[in-house]
């Protein structure tokens, strides 16, 4: 291999990581990063916005031990790489120790989002295209509708990576969404509604997987739906947990709790406890960054590792973490392909990729004529979790009362209050129509974002704190 890319040698390359090593760190690598980004806004029937921007830039990472040393530049000359790398290698102060650098190899990830064009590549007027489709479905959907806006974003980010190690690597990782919300009134009464699709795709999603029209639809439908909404009940419920969006609960209550880097510092609720019962024994979640085209998919994470399979809690029982390197060294694992980072400004951590419940045996229908009375929800916003606890608070945007095992009346103000590791074990019966996530899931921790995935088939939960008003 004779260039990293960006423009600097593999004999530069090792001239950096050497300096990054001076000190006595114990593994050093350099991260380089090209991201092409675009969007467009739409707002009362106009282009409200409209940007294209470039950022270029690469981090230096010194490991000690579980410390991390770290520097960045938006310029890429060799001095530029040299004044980072010193920076990076003040997390250690060993002269005398010195890791020997190994020869550049380049290993070639799998491509798991193979693409003709880009979306941030297609022109103006091709993507603006599906913004009026968007736009025009909302606005005719209903009268109820008064106002719809519609963005599509997207960016094409090329990553460079080469270590101490001799491990070197290049991705194209593509993303694209279309987000539509709309809000309706009657009587006075406004609510709103939105949704998204999109993922590691192109334009071409509009006509191989969901129209931009049918998107918008659905944004309209949701806030339409909400204004005949009637208030939720309050107390302890049997809760049934639509497919695919009510992922995010198993994402937040759960899937944040078995990050290892959480654990391996004994602050998760999950922490010391593989081997033992965690769950319902109908429960098997997974983490998986293998599926083609999804928004958390990724060909190789940013540490060098693939992304695996990584089967989390197996039947109820706790198998293993989610892992970057330090975690996996330091709990004396391997790695499993989880070490994320939104840019080359930040660090890698322990991050989800696609995080999913695996389907059950009951058919949809069967658990909900299981149910006398409680709550279906099926769509989800924001929450809140305390990881150390796993405790959570969350907002469902579309749900239903279910009477004599019927979805009845549409309600609103619905929050679900409770335990992730409780939730758990409260679930009786699981669903055999696994769905995954489409569109915008974006994950946050520690101030870095980066995009995910999740799925989840019907479940039936036994009993869930229900805040809504006394009836």
């Amino acid at each position: 291999m004779n260039h990293v890319q960006f423009g600097i040698s593999a004999d530069e390359a090792a001239q950096v990581l050497g300096v990054a090593l001076s000190r006595g760190g114990d593994f050093a690598d350099i991260y380089f990063e090209q991201r092409i980004s675009s969007s467009i806004s739409f707002e009362d029937d106009i282009v409200k916005a409209a940007g294209r921007g470039i950022a270029v830039g690469a981090g230096v990472r010194v490991l000690r031990g579980d410390q991390s040393g770290y520097a960045f530049s938006e310029d890429l000359s060799l001095p530029s790489l040299m004044k980072a790398a010193r920076t990076a290698a003040a997390i250690a102060d060993d002269t005398t120790a010195r890791i020997q650098i190994q020869e550049v190899h380049s290993i070639q990830p799998r491509n798991l989002y193979p693409l003709e064009t880009p979306s941030a590549e297609a022109d103006l007027d091709s993507k603006l295209k599906y913004v009026h489709q968007a736009n025009e479905a909302a606005r005719s959907y209903n009268p109820a509708i008064i106002k719809v806006t519609c963005s599509l974003a997207d960016e094409i980010k090329t990553v460079s990576y080469v270590s101490s190690d001799g491990v070197a690597w290049s991705d194209v990782q593509p993303m694209m969404v279309l987000r539509v919300g709309c809000i309706a009134e009657r009587d006075g009464v406004r609510q709103t509604g939105s949704d998204s699709g999109g993922g590691r795709v192109g334009l071409e999603y509009f006509q191989t997987k969901r129209s931009a029209a049918d998107i918008a639809k659905e944004a309209a439908r949701l806030a339409v739906l909400s204004l005949d909404a009637k208030e939720a009940p309050a107390g302890p419920m049997e809760v049934v947990l639509g497919p695919s969006d009510s992922g995010v609960l198993l994402h937040e209550a759960v899937g944040h709790g078995l990050e290892a880097d959480f654990n391996r510092k004994d602050l998760s609720n999950y922490s010391g406890r593989v081997g033992q019962v965690v769950a319902s024994e109908h429960c098997t979640i997974v983490d998986e960054g293998l599926f083609p085209n999804m928004r958390g998919s990724i060909n190789v994470d940013d540490e060098g590792n693939t992304p695996t399979s990584t089967v989390l809690i197996e039947k109820g029982i706790l198998r293993g973490y989610i892992n970057d390197r330090i975690s996996a060294k330091i709990m004396k694992t391997a790695a499993t392909g989880n070490g994320r980072r939104e840019s080359y400004r930040h660090l890698p951590m322990p991050r989800m990729t696609n995080t999913y419940m695996r389907a059950g045996e009951h058919d949809p229908e069967e658990i909900l004529k299981s149910v006398k009375r409680g709550v279906y929800a099926r769509r989800f916003g924001g929450g809140q979790v305390d990881i150390t606890k796993g405790d959570f608070v969350f907002t469902v945007l579309e749900s239903y009362l279910i009477e004599d095992g019927k979805l009845t009346t549409p309600l609103k103000g619905v929050t679900l209050i409770g335990n992730g590791p409780d939730v758990m074990t409260k679930i009786t019966m699981v669903g055999n129509d696994l769905k995954f996530t489409d569109g915008g899931w974006t994950c946050g921790k520690d101030g870095q974002s980066v995009p995910v995935g999740m799925g989840i088939p019907t479940c039936k939960v036994s009993e869930i704190t229900v805040g809504g008003s006394r009836v």
